[in-house]
């Protein structure tokens, strides 16, 4: 049976609205034929989140006992993971209902792309929903055709975490950077160059804007251009060296009706 893998980095200092993430989860459905896992991954030298994150029946927990940092932590939990995809879920973030099951609709439809960005909207610390732009592109990209992208401005930091992919896929491009900042927007730029792909320009899930968020911190802010100097690199290394998937065959993932879909 399919089975997409749901990760997460959790950190227990900025782990406020945690609670609301796990509701979030607690009421996703995927369509018939697969099931989803959700692998929480805690950093930090006192984790204390498993019993909350455990009343997910799905989730599978684990704590790294000392500070790794995000990409790390992701990383730490992709190891874990058994799906034929997997999808990037913030701690403080929100999916809408049917977030999970829209996903893997896409990827069943369109069996040729490996990675999908879901566009979202905004919740602020009080709870209140927020619309946000389009994003700059939707629809089928054709590997290649995405080129650099940047979060100067936070928005593709934003679509970067509501990605969803195949899970082979990303291991083979080494998970997410090791960059002080922005491994997210690493990770995407760099799945773009190899593999097709979709953009979703309708919210799937809620970005949460709250004070004590990771990207307000002054360290973050001071090292944006470090990171997209690696990023960049990373990119011109990719294309100068011809870095391509030799396997761009569509997955064998269960076909279903609109009906089942719905």
């Amino acid at each position: 049976m399919p089975l997409l893998s749901v990760i997460t980095a959790g950190y227990a200092p900025k782990s406020d609205y945690l609670k609301d993430t796990v509701i979030s989860v607690l009421e996703q459905d995927v369509p018939p034929g697969w099931e989803f896992e959700w692998l929480f991954q805690e950093d930090g030298t006192t984790p204390c989140l498993g019993d909350l994150v455990q009343q997910v029946p799905q989730a599978r927990y684990e704590a790294n006992d000392r500070s790794f940092g995000i990409a790390a932590t992701r990383n730490l939990a992709l190891s874990r993971g058994r799906g034929d995809l997997l999808r990037v879920l913030d701690h403080d973030d929100v999916l809408l209902p049917g977030a999970l099951s829209k996903a893997i609709t896409h990827f069943v439809e369109h069996q040729g792309i490996h990675w999908l960005l879901t566009a979202s909207d905004e919740i602020d610390f009080a709870g209140k929903r927020y619309s946000c732009p389009p994003p700059p592109m939707s629809g089928w990209l054709p590997r290649g055709s995405m080129g650099p992208i940047t979060d100067s401005n936070g928005r593709w930091s934003v679509y970067s975490a509501g990605l969803t992919a195949r899970l082979d896929t990303v291991r083979a491009l080494g998970g997410w950077m090791a960059a002080p900042r922005s491994e997210d927007v690493g990770l995407v730029t760099a799945l773009a160059e190899v593999a097709d792909g979709y953009i979703d320009p309708c919210a799937g899930w809620l970005y949460r804007r709250h004070p004590v968020q990771t990207h307000l911190d002054d360290d973050w802010q001071a090292r944006e251009s470090q990171a997209a100097t690696l990023v960049t690199q990373r990119l011109a290394a990719m294309r100068s060296a011809g870095v391509m998937l030799r396997n761009t065959a569509s997955l064998s993932f269960k076909t279903f009706s609109d009906n089942e879909a719905r």
